[in-house]
């Protein structure tokens, strides 16, 4: 199977936070799954990160427009629940 071709075998929702979690948040905000979709739809663009904590600094959207993100968690507990967990 080609790396473009990737699909999640199951999802599941986000039970408590995490810095997985903290990252999954600020992709789904920007409309994608997680960091496999955006590099495929961003042709393998690399995301930047804050060095200090991993978390995600900025992302693309489709319409390619920006969100930036700040250092701290911004997924606040009330937002866990809403966070899709993919496997593959």
């Amino acid at each position: 199977m080609a790396s473009s071709d990737v699909k999640p075998k199951s999802i599941s929702r986000a039970k408590k936070w995490s810095e997985e979690i903290e990252n999954l948040y600020r992709f789904q905000q920007a409309g994608y799954r997680d960091e496999i979709e955006y590099r495929q739809v961003k042709q393998g663009a690399m995301v930047d990160r804050w060095p200090e904590t991993g978390y995600v600094k900025k992302l693309q959207r489709r319409d390619n427009t920006f969100y930036y993100y700040d250092k701290q968690r911004e997924c606040e507990d009330k937002e866990v629940h809403k966070v899709k967990v993919y496997a593959y």
